[in-house]
């Protein structure tokens, strides 16, 4: 029921569903462009709808009450982003812990333009042995899916700059464009 009525909204809002489920039973989905907070609303629509499960990291601070309870049941890790480190080891933790996690991240970081993105994403990869998949929304084109599989190397650096250059060749439009930068 569920999984209907999130396909039924995500289409409801002009939004295409392109591709399904991821098949592994732990990944990380990059989600880009992030340049608002309706990304998220978009891609979990889109994952439920698909029938999957999606997790992401949410600052600890909104994890308080009712609010707390509804994030959880949405999804959301509780982190602190204080620390970049820490964050990456209790992301690892919780998606060591869990059977299935497919866990959605900004590359990006944040909503603002930034041409500096974190790999804090690979470091995760590589020590829970799961692979990327390329994320994206779409706003131009009200397009959202899981995108292409990446193997990822010992090289973040060179990593990050290969999927880099994949998602500038998608030409993808963020909610606000000007908050998009790839390289």
């Amino acid at each position: 029921m569920w999984r209907k009525f999130c396909g039924w909204l995500l289409r409801a809002m002009g939004w295409t569903a392109v591709d399904p489920v991821v098949p592994e039973d732990k990944c990380i989905i990059l989600g880009v462009p992030h340049t608002s907070a309706w990304d998220f609303v978009i891609s979990y629509l889109y994952y439920k709808s698909v029938g999957g499960q999606p997790y992401c990291v949410i600052k600890k601070e909104f994890f308080w009450g009712p609010l707390g309870w509804l994030l959880k049941k949405l999804g959301g890790l509780p982190v602190d982003r204080k620390n970049a480190a820490s964050m990456v080891l209790s992301t690892i933790k919780e998606m060591k812990k869990r059977p299935i996690a497919h866990l959605a991240l900004a590359p990006e970081g944040t909503r603002q333009a930034t041409k500096r993105w974190k790999t804090g994403f690979h470091t995760i990869a590589r020590e829970v042995g799961c692979p990327v998949y390329l994320g994206y929304f779409d706003w131009g084109r009200k397009r959202v899916g899981r995108g292409q599989k990446v193997e990822l190397t010992d090289d973040a650096r060179a990593d990050m700059a290969r999927i880099q250059q994949i998602y500038e060749e998608m030409k993808l439009t963020g909610k606000y464009p000007d908050l998009y930068i790839t390289h």
